[in-house]
């Protein structure tokens, strides 16, 4: 037995702060290291001590071994945790921890070294009696000469080395084989350090299932059931539950049965997860995808229905303390759902957005688990993974937990950034999903939609408590005749009239104050009455025409954000005057997001087709194209590769043909 004292968790964001949580209830002191981006989130406060690893990057910081191990040597750090992502399958990482006195908190090296290379976990597997996907090897990173026929199409190009969506492309033709070997290839190495690619088969219609298993040091090895992470966008996961609703007890039997024999084949000793993927037509024939050697980002669903703290667990084991339960002691309770709260807009292909969290203030019920990297202020920055939060609900049944998902998500405040939020809730409600058809092919089969449009009332009891809430802070603030109150007119008959955007929607509201905190309003030729019943800490009690909500108003320069419990709506103030517009560069092609120019593939005076792609750009660990709207000539290209660019760059100007 080798007892942790103190534990350096080698991660951030919510990851950190989860491992910090049970750290804590065990009694064990915590240690966080930072990138400079993250020097002002959550997890670095709450850390007993924080390291800075003096870099902006994951490669000049949460990749950094040696950066780590001298961290946690001059933390006094006795063991170390990578969470996952990063070097949380790096078998040298884990080497490296051993070798300088530490504890590693994950499994021994060697079972790294042959899961988290998932082409040896292949052969692994295969040696187990695992059934597995074919698949072809690209040693050199090239095609091999005689083809890839005999996988068909289409084909799906795959990281060796890691994991979250990252380092992976679907090709539907052989024409686009080789860029896409090469994007993945850039990708995989800057998010892993490792650039190795392979293809295998890919499978249209399939859940993906993956089942937890937990070994100790001692010879024990037990599963926790399965977690279905089905719901998928750029084969990153967005929901996740347990159980599945597509699996019977007859087949979490066998996934078990498999998940094990791969365990046992490696004598795995920590908390790790085998996936597979399982033909949708049958819900009956699998096949092993990968092993991840780490905690998953979903581990809460397992622990909501089986009462364990995976953490725990994984601490206890590296301690050499032996499993406290035996397979025949598990068992299923109700039904948990996670969402991943993103930073993104689904409404532009996911395009990560970064910025600053206005508020984050989770709903008091129903009753709902936060896991955040973020909180009140915090800045999110372009250099990591847009993951804002997991929320997640455990309920007796299905359809329970999908419901108070959804009513979590749409309670949760959070302005200030573009978020997944609606696109979560219109897929936790949609009927398909409510119906249990989670396959692969959820979101682009069904398309939920993007977001969620208020509706006449919504907006007008926005409009109205964004009017009377800056009244208020207004007066608050005035200078001179303090002592008059909110609202006064010496012309009591004429009205006060405020304009508001949102969106695309111009809106214009007219209010008149009248004694005990009553309002006329009016919208274009209708009068209403309006009445606040209090206020507190930016939250109004308000009346209109017989109608009462609350409604949290915050405002940003000249935006207001209002909150009723249901829809988060933003309001631009327009100006009483018309202001001098900016020009735009005409026929110029912006950047998306603040980011990192890392190809330019197009020069002056090249003619270009529809589609074609102009450059790439790499934000948040991922990349993004932008490709030509229209066939035409490049005038300019105002940016090199190398360059760090805003939001609303112009990167390339060009003269579109005539037709």
């Amino acid at each position: 037995m080798r007892p942790i004292t103190r534990l350096l968790v080698a991660n951030r964001g919510e990851i950190a702060r989860r491992v910090f949580r049970t750290a804590r209830e065990m009694g064990i002191g915590t240690v966080a290291v930072y990138a400079r981006p993250d020097a002002g989130l959550p997890f670095v406060r709450e850390a007993d001590t924080a390291i800075a690893l003096d870099g902006d990057t994951a490669a000049e910081t949460y990749l950094d071994i040696a950066k780590l191990i001298a961290a946690a040597r001059r933390s006094g750090a006795d063991a170390v945790h990578p969470g996952y992502g990063f070097l949380s399958e790096n078998a040298a990482f884990a080497t490296a921890v051993i070798e300088a006195g530490m504890t590693w908190v994950g499994p021994h090296p060697e079972a790294i070294a042959a899961m988290g290379d998932k082409i040896e976990a292949r052969h692994l597997a295969v040696k187990a009696g695992v059934p597995v996907l074919p698949a072809i090897e690209l040693p050199g990173g090239e095609l091999p000469a005689g083809g890839v026929e005999s996988l068909g199409l289409p084909i799906l190009v795959k990281a060796a080395g890691g994991g979250g969506g990252r380092g992976m492309r679907v090709v539907t033709s052989a024409s686009g084989l080789p860029g896409a070997i090469a994007s993945a290839r850039r990708e995989a190495r800057n998010a892993f350090g490792n650039d190795t690619v392979f293809l295998e088969r890919y499978v249209e219609h399939a859940r993906h299932i993956e089942v937890q298993v937990l070994g100790d040091k001692h010879g024990n090895l037990v599963h926790c059931f399965e977690r279905e992470c089905s719901i998928q966008r750029r084969h990153q996961k967005v929901i996740e539950e347990a159980p599945s609703p597509g699996v019977t007890p007859e087949l979490r039997a066998r996934l078990g049965d498999a998940a094990l024999r791969i365990g046992r084949a490696i004598g795995y000793d920590s908390a790790g997860t085998v996936e597979f993927i399982v033909d949708a037509d049958t819900d009956h024939d699998f096949f092993f995808l990968e092993v991840n050697t780490r905690l998953q980002v979903e581990h809460p669903v397992t622990e909501e229905v089986t009462g364990l703290d995976l953490v725990r667990e994984q601490l206890r084991v590296a301690m050499g303390q032996p499993l406290e339960f035996s397979q025949g002691e598990l068992r299923l309770s109700g039904h948990a759902i996670e969402a991943r709260l993103y930073a993104e807009d689904p409404a532009k292909n996911f395009l990560p957005a970064a910025g600053t969290v206005l508020a984050f203030v989770p709903p008091p019920e129903p009753a709902a688990r936060f896991e955040s990297g973020v909180e009140s202020g915090s800045q999110v920055s372009v250099y990591f993974d847009p993951m804002l939060a997991k929320v997640i609900v455990h309920a007796p049944t299905r359809d329970e937990a999908a419901g108070r998902l959804a009513l979590v998500l749409e309670r949760l405040r959070i302005p200030g950034l573009t978020t997944n939020r609606d696109f979560l809730v219109n897929s936790l409600r949609h009927e398909a999903f409510l119906a249990g058809n989670t396959t692969t092919r959820f979101i682009d089969q069904h398309r939920p939609a993007p977001s969620r449009e208020p509706g006449p009332a919504d907006l007008r009891f926005a409009v109205v408590a964004a009017a009377i809430q800056g009244q208020a802070e207004r007066r608050a603030g005035a200078g001179v005749l303090r002592t008059i109150g909110s609202g006064w007119r010496n012309n009591p008959s004429a009205m006060q009239s405020v304009g508001f955007r949102c969106g695309e929607t111009g809106l214009t509201v007219e209010y008149r104050a009248r004694p005990g905190d009553a309002f006329d309003i009016g919208f274009g030729d209708a009068c209403v009455e309006a009445r606040l019943h209090g206020s507190a800490d930016g939250r109004l009690d308000l009346e209109i025409d017989g109608e009462r909500r609350q409604v949290a108003v915050l405002g940003d320069g000249e935006t207001w954000h209002t909150h009723d419990g249901r829809f988060e709506i933003a309001l631009t103030e327009l100006p009483r005057f018309p202001e001098l517009g900016e020009l735009e560069a005409a026929g110029g092609y912006t950047s998306p997001m603040p980011g990192k120019v890392i190809a330019v593939h197009v020069k002056a005076g090249d003619r270009v087709e529809k589609n074609q792609v102009l450059l790439v750009l790499e934000a948040m660990k991922m990349e993004h194209h932008v490709t030509a709207a229209a066939t035409g000539t490049v005038r300019e290209v105002h940016v090199s590769p190398g360059d760090q660019v805003d939001g609303g760059t112009v990167l390339v100007t060009m003269e579109e043909a005539q037709a």
